[in-house]
This record gives C-alpha cells, structure tokens and sequence, in this order.
C-alpha cells in the first residue's frame, strides 16, 4: 500500500473559491484561504464528505445575491443539506474547520476572528462535533480534505505584507466577477 500525503491528494483535488462548496465521494477538495474559513464535514459511514469557503459570518447589509453566496450562514446551510440529501446524517457528522487569519489586520477589521468565532459557534448550535481546527494566525493556509476518510491537511503559509495583499485583491476580484456574472445573467422581461 502506499502512503499519500497532503501534497498528493492536492495535485488530484477539486478546488473550491470563496463563496464555494463541494461534496464528494472520491474526490479530495482544495481551497486556499486569507481571512475567510473552511469547514470539512463528513459522514463516517457513508465515507463521504463536503467543504465549504465563506469570506463572511453572515449576510452583510447590501443584502444581494452575491452576499449571500459568501457567507457562512448560507454556506453552512448549503453544504448540510446538500449531505443530507446524499444520505447523510447530521448526528453522524463530524466537522473539521481552518482558515479566519489575520493577514491583513487593518483592513479586514478581524473578519477572520469573527469567521473562526461564527464557524464555532453553528457548529455547537447544530450539535456537530469539532473534531479538528486550526484557526487565526498571521497566515494563509492551503487545506486538502479527503471525503473518503475525513482526513484534512492544512499547510500554514507565511504572508508578507505583499502576498497578503495580493490573497486581499484575489478576494475581491473573485467577489467582483460574481457581481459582473449576476449582472449579465439577468434577464430583463418585457410586458407587450
């Protein structure tokens, strides 16, 4: 039998942006994050599992779709029920969750400690047990999860003042792109 490690499961895993989700069977899930948080949860006896990224604890006031889409009340919602509707069991879940670094104190205002303090605080309302975390910090961090096992790697990436904004602009480019999408995908109706 041979042994993979974290770096092996990340050259084969599907990656998930902020605002993303994914469940799997097979598949391990990726995702890289500043501020934001990843919660891994998993169902051990059906071996499978889902991921989620969210960039903030809850709707802001703009209240759009977008909005929405990165948060961690939606986020949380979604990826339980998206387990739920494969089978899964939420008495059986069991949760692992990284990320809410402060990379960038003065800008994200401690968004980070206020992901980590939100994915605590669903996860015990929920009754899913924490099993494993790695949060805060003054890095990034790279997670692979393996849904087959529920095994997670979390490599902390130092950041430079450089490099932190850059994870910064990505975040906001990627929350932008969203925005432009949602704008062209909407569909005007002409009353005749």
């Amino acid at each position: 039998m041979i042994h993979q490690t974290g770096k092996d499961f990340e050259r084969i895993a599907r990656n998930i942006n902020p605002g993303g989700w994914a469940i799997e069977a097979e598949r391990p899930i990726s995702t890289l994050l500043g501020s934001c948080v990843a919660v891994c949860l998993f169902d051990p006896v059906l071996k499978m599992g889902g991921m989620n990224h969210f960039l903030l604890p809850t709707t802001s006031t703009g209240n759009t779709d977008i909005d929405v889409i990165l948060n961690g009340d939606y986020s949380m919602e979604v990826l339980v029920n998206g387990l739920l509707s494969k089978g899964a069991k939420k008495p059986r879940l069991l949760a692992k969750a990284f990320g809410g670094g402060t990379i960038i104190s003065s800008i994200r205002m401690a968004i980070g400690e206020r992901n980590a303090a939100f994915a605590n605080e669903w996860l015990q309302r929920e009754g899913i047990k924490l099993i494993a975390s790695d949060f805060s910090g003054p890095w990034s961090r790279k997670v692979v999860f393996v849904p087959q096992n529920g095994d997670a790697y979390c490599r902390r990436i130092p950041t430079t003042q450089a490099s932190a904004i850059d994870v910064a602009r990505a975040e906001q480019e990627y929350e932008r792109m969203l925005t432009e999408k949602k704008k062209t995908t909407v569909k005007k109706i002409e009353l005749f």
